[in-house]
């Protein structure tokens, strides 16, 4: 599917239900959520005005964030393709996944593999709201949804193996989500104690933003003011140690939009993604 494929279909999916459903006593329509923004990006309709306003702030400043988002989303496509296609894998961790949209991480593995294996992993009551639309896998395959944090890896691998055989590789996918952890360490530590979790012949999936322009920092900051929930945009060097000890698959770690893209794409956004086998 190609990135405007991709947009069309995301626009035209309209709300699954209530965004507002199944969210906490915390629930606040007037303040922004960073996975609605993204929604919002995407030309979805899972958001409301305070999400727009804060999305349209970004904008100003950094018009290519849209741009980011949908790349970041033909990322998703391309890698888990590679990996179903190419590498073999059959099954999936999906690590923050956000709220559902055009060719979520299942529905493209199960259209090359109909039997693979999907797990997602969020915290947020926004995406735990529209979950069901996660679920529904292949009959030959499975989905399933676990609530719980990143930080907690032994409960996410452990709950994950109802679902996922750990004694055969798996894909981790982590796409825009560590900007959400602030400490450089905490965030190295997070990822590496997932993939320690891992068998070999396992691989890492990543994207997030990257501070390599000042327009894409500034409009991170104002972001970070509007009452959403922080990201942190890190260095590419920083971004690219995630893979430390792992065996990056070819062209390594690039800007989003040049990861195997599907239309030759030669445009260059804030942003970085890789995928790497673990030995």
């Amino acid at each position: 599917m190609s990135q405007n494929q991709a947009e069309q279909q995301a626009a035209n999916m309209g709300s699954t239900f209530d965004a507002s459903a199944g969210a906490d006593s915390t629930f606040d329509a007037s303040v922004p959520h960073s996975a609605r923004v993204w929604n919002y990006w995407l030309g979805g309709k899972d958001n409301f005005a305070s999400d727009r306003a804060a999305g349209d702030q970004v904008r100003a400043i950094f018009p290519e964030i849209v741009e980011a988002a949908r790349y970041s989303r033909a990322f998703l496509h391309q890698a888990v393709t590679y990996l179903a296609a190419e590498a073999g894998i059959r099954q999936f961790l999906d690590i923050g996944t956000g709220l559902p949209t055009a060719d979520n991480t299942h529905q493209v593995a199960q259209r090359i593999t109909p039997q693979a294996r999907v797990v997602y992993v969020d915290n947020d009551p926004m995406v735990l709201a529209h979950a069901r639309v996660l679920l529904t896998s292949d009959p030959a395959g499975a989905t399933q949804y676990l609530s719980a944090d990143l930080h907690d890896s032994a409960r996410v691998i452990r709950e994950a193996q109802a679902t996922l055989d750990f004694s055969e590789p798996v894909g981790l996918m982590m796409l825009g989500v560590m900007g959400h952890v602030a400490d450089p360490a905490q965030a190295r530590d997070a990822v590496r104690a997932l993939v320690s979790s891992l068998p070999s012949g396992s691989f890492l999936a990543m994207s997030d933003g990257t501070a390599t322009s000042e327009r894409v920092v500034e409009s991170h900051r104002q972001y970070n003011e509007s009452g959403a929930a922080p990201y942190h945009l890190r260095e590419v060097a920083d971004f690219t140690a995630f893979f430390d000890g792992l065996d990056l698959v070819e062209p390594g770690v690039v800007p989003l939009g040049r990861w195997r893209p599907e239309n030759g794409s030669l445009m260059v956004v804030d942003g970085y993604c890789g995928v790497a086998r673990k030995p």
